[in-house]
């Protein structure tokens, strides 16, 4: 290795891209094609993509026919988003040439990348043809069935490779396993082996991926576990506070699960799914106050947040509240949501304010969707009786008995109204 290459790796190193350049024509002229070779990789692997492209260009022109160095320099080309000509390049690479495979596989790659699974699995079964027993390859099918959402046949291909190596391309094939048990819904043999690559590695994503298929399983005391050490690795991993509040809310410490999600509040403020939840554990915990503004919040970051108005509609009916319930929805209106699941509470509220008239339009447009709902009946059935509607009432209550036959206070009520 001479001066030149010298200069120009701690130049590399330090970032120093007019040094670089200053260089990299001398350091073409007089270092051999291998040192080249590595210093090319070197500049791919520091950013400095548009260097390796003249050092890979260069020794295309010294080595036209050399396969390998075709298909390095169509990667780049990929990267570098010159896709035409990178394809064209691929394409003529020989059959016979022993590189031929590897061309092949970096055309299914650029083909996923595309959406364009079919061809990109029709390049990998000609890769395989050639070459059935090779470990890269066969890791390549299952990376793209896995991504195809073929989640058993990846898994069966993992499982073989598996048996064979712990890593391949820098991947642990443990970790491949998890992530596809776990999108499968196999979430027990996940687990297992989300904890046989945390002996090897510990990863924010890998506690994250142990703790769900933990919770998955009601193994709540080890996916708390899990969480826990992630906070203390990361503590800006959002997600991992929903999901650890969940947890101890299963074990039914809501003490806990209302302190967790507050910090993830804190770490998060624009995360609806914290608000929703922290209003559900105030509720648990008896702070309807504190639940009330929780779910505000989650209202006002989204104004169609289905659950959060549900559970707020509930809280406000339970205590009466109904002029509460009337400006939310009203407000709601002004956004153009309209939600039918609300309409009992909303007519229940116009009924109590006495605006019996809007009370009843609502509770006409709710029956179309609700009329196998006996407590909505019910409601509405009283209502008209009240409102002064026997005849309806009358409908209302035919209604009950055919969902209800056997309860006799709908008999008495029909004979009443009769």
């Amino acid at each position: 290795m001479n001066n030149i290459t010298k200069d120009i790796i701690q130049a590399i190193e330090a970032g120093d891209l007019s040094r670089i350049d200053s260089l990299l024509d001398t350091f073409l002229l007089n270092e051999t094609p291998d040192v080249q070779y590595e210093l090319a990789e070197m500049f791919i692997q520091y950013g400095f993509i548009h260097q390796g492209k003249r050092v890979l260009e260069h020794l295309r022109f010294l080595f036209p026919d050399e396969a390998q160095m075709t298909i390095d320099y169509a990667s780049l080309l990929i990267e570098l988003g010159e896709e035409e000509e990178a394809l064209d390049l691929l394409m003529s690479v020989e059959k016979s040439a022993p590189e031929y495979p590897q061309s092949l596989l970096v055309l299914a790659d650029y083909y996923q990348m595309q959406g364009l699974y079919e061809v990109a699995e029709q390049r990998i079964n000609e890769a395989l043809e050639i070459l059935p027993n090779e470990p890269i390859i066969q890791f390549a099918k299952a990376e793209l069935l896995f991504e195809m959402g073929k989640f058993t046949e990846a898994a069966r291909i993992y499982e073989e490779l598996h048996k064979q190596e712990k890593t391949i391309a820098g991947v642990y094939i443990a970790e491949r396993l998890a992530e596809v048990y776990r999108a499968g819904g196999g979430y027990e043999i996940a687990l297992d082996y989300y904890m046989e690559v945390l002996e090897d590695k510990v990863t924010a994503d890998l506690l994250f991926g142990s703790a769900y298929s933990a919770f998955q399983c009601e193994k709540y005391e080890t996916a708390i576990k899990q969480l826990e050490d992630l906070k203390e690795l990361d503590p800006d991993y959002f997600s991992a506070y929903l999901l650890l509040a969940e947890s101890y809310a299963m074990l039914e410490d809501n003490k806990r699960a209302y302190s967790i999600i507050k910090e993830g509040i804190k770490r998060d403020e624009f995360e609806k799914s914290f608000y929703l939840f922290a209003g559900k554990m105030a509720l648990k915990n008896s702070l309807p106050e504190e639940a009330i503004s929780h779910l505000r919040q989650a209202i006002a970051l989204d104004p169609e947040y289905m659950e959060a108005i549900l559970v707020l509609m509930s809280i406000y009916h339970q205590r009466e509240e109904v002029d509460e319930i009337i400006e939310l929805y009203e407000n709601l209106q002004q956004e153009d949501f309209d939600w039918i699941s609300l309409y009992p509470f909303v007519a229940d509220a116009y009924a109590k304010n006495e605006q019996y008239e809007r009370a009843y339009e609502i509770y006409k447009v709710a029956y179309n969707e609700l009329k196998d709902d006996p407590t909505f009946l019910e409601n509405y059935c009283y209502f008209l009786i009240e409102y002064g509607k026997p005849h309806e009432a009358r409908k209302i209550v035919e209604r009950l008995i055919q969902l209800q036959p056997t309860e006799v206070q709908w008999l008495d009520l029909l004979e009443t109204l009769e």
